[in-house]
């Protein structure tokens, strides 16, 4: 296996149990992927993601592997999950508690009270309509006439966007930014994104945002630990060089201290970079250089961590800041690929809720600010890099951190150029590629690899697309058809019991 994020770490939990010898290989120098946990001076960041959305996937690849995710893994349920400010004025504490959001929708905008109702009710049918295309594979245009899609069309709406359908729902402007919003989570505008991503919003409140204790790097390190518990060897700081090949059949994976025979490989790397890295140009013709090019990418993400003196109890543990012109900024991200003179921003105050997270008496602080992917209108040298500092500080002083500048004892900042440079990410396209119509279900990279014989996919790259809980269920669709290929059995993967509907407060407190 090629890469240790998150859909490969799964993908090697299940392989393992399921009776395989699996070798997976980490360029980096830690696993996790995207997915990690940076560790300096006493503080610890999440990387990427920051919380966990719709758990009972991984909770049932756990379960699938005899282990009980509540024991290997707390975790607690936010609430509210997250405060949104608005620059046209207003803020959202995000609730659970459906009549405590009702009552702040009121006091927003009156003419939407009981609107959030109804939201969370269609979108409960659009999830079970919509579940059995995001657990099975795509490999043809033939998969598109499947009784379950086409009874779910009418319910996913592909013609609407993500933005026109939440308009139907919601009058006030802002309300309809604040339930989809998420789609940023795919690296995508929400007026782009199909409206079947109604259903993000949907998880948040009926399902739960949830901290892992450690943050979510740790459940990347947990999951390495309990492979390599059942047999996985996991090599770091290993990355592969080049592949060998029979034909259009990998033969051999190749790093700088061996040759690794093999029957299969899983590539979890960053589906761009690791094709036109690794596979010989004459191998491929649906996913060639140019064809790779001319497809449509996310955006990117300007990151500050920052370790800082004090604790900020005033804040919330996650909080979104939205712009006063959001369609301007969602406009320059996207289209003029310039960065945002006025920018959303993203910050977790995670030390409120997880005190190990930093030293004692201070707060380990988190900034995401979505910006365009590489171009060359952005071209992220030093002093653009120091300007966006300064925009970004700005910025959160704005927003309640009026002191954070003198109070910074460690920084670290990271650029589109830096996930490209460092994560080895295509154009530094954080969320990978775009989740339009035309790069989505059998138009996405296949999980078992079209172009080549023995390559399997996880990760944002494939199918069923990005974001945690998707990329946890990739790993499932790949194995489902990997262990057949092998001659191992899948029954155990196929064999999960509903989830509740409901789940409990706190997981592992």
């Amino acid at each position: 296996m090629i890469g240790a994020g998150p859909g490969g770490l799964a993908a090697a939990l299940q392989l393992t149990h399921a009776g395989a010898e699996v070798t997976v290989l980490e360029a980096r120098d830690q696993v996790g992927g995207r997915c990690a946990t940076m560790r300096a001076d006493g503080f610890s960041f999440d990387t990427g993601p920051t919380f966990y959305l719709y758990p009972r996937i991984l909770r049932e690849i756990f379960q699938s592997i005899g282990r009980d995710i509540d024991q290997e893994i707390p975790m607690k349920r936010l609430d509210p999950q997250y405060t949104i400010s608005f620059g046209e004025g207003g803020k959202l504490d995000c609730t659970p508690d459906l009549e405590e959001m009702d009552r702040q929708i009121g006091k927003l905008s009156p003419e939407d009270v009981g609107a959030v109702h109804r939201y969370i009710n269609h979108n409960r049918v659009k999830l079970e309509r919509f579940r059995p295309i995001l657990e099975s594979p795509f490999n043809s245009m033939l998969d598109l006439l499947r009784p379950s899609l086409l009874a779910a069309a009418p319910f996913v709406k592909p013609w609407k966007s993500l933005g026109h359908d939440l308009g139907s729902y919601f009058k006030d402007p802002r309300l309809v930014i604040a339930f989809s919003f998420q789609a940023k989570y795919l690296g995508m505008s929400p007026f782009r994104c199909p409206s079947l991503f109604s259903i993000l919003s949907f998880l948040e409140y009926e399902y739960g945002v949830f901290h892992p204790y450690g943050g979510c790097g740790r459940v990347s390190e947990r999951m390495a630990e309990i492979a390599e518990e059942m047999g996985c060897d996991i090599r770091i700081s290993e990355p592969v060089r080049k592949l060998e090949f029979s034909g259009k059949k990998v033969t051999g994976v190749v790093t700088d201290q061996k040759t690794y025979e093999t029957d299969a490989i899983v590539i979890n790397a960053d589906f761009a970079h690791s094709m036109q890295s690794l596979v010989p140009a004459n191998l491929r013709s649906r996913w060639s250089d140019k064809n790779i090019a001319k497809k449509q990418y996310s955006c990117s993400t300007f990151m500050m961590y920052l370790g800082v003196e004090g604790t900020y109890p005033e804040q919330q543990h996650h909080t979104i800041h939205i712009s006063r012109d959001y369609i301007g900024n969602l406009r320059e991200i996207e289209k003029e690929k310039v960065l945002p003179t006025d920018p959303s921003i993203y910050i977790q105050n995670p030390c409120i809720t997880d005190p190990s997270l930093a030293p004692s008496g201070k707060s380990a602080i988190y900034v995401l600010v979505p910006v365009p992917h590489l171009s060359p209108n952005t071209p992220w040298d030093s002093k653009q890099k120091a300007f966006y500092r300064e925009v970004t500080l700005k910025r959160m002083e704005e927003l309640g951190y009026t002191d954070i500048r003198k109070r910074i004892v460690y920084e670290k900042v990271v650029t589109p150029a830096d996930w490209r440079d460092d994560f080895f990410v295509y154009r530094g396209a954080t969320f990978n590629l775009a989740h339009n119509l035309g790069q989505m279900l059998h138009l996405r990279p296949h999980n078992k690899f079209e172009e080549l014989d023995g390559v399997y996919l996880v990760g944002g790259g494939t199918h069923p697309g990005s974001g945690l809980p998707v990329i946890y269920e990739s790993s499932r669709i790949t194995c489902k058809q990997l262990l057949p290929d092998l001659g191992l059995p899948s029954k155990f993967i196929h064999d999960m019991k509903p989830m509740a509907t409901s789940t409990p407060e706190l997981i592992g407190s």
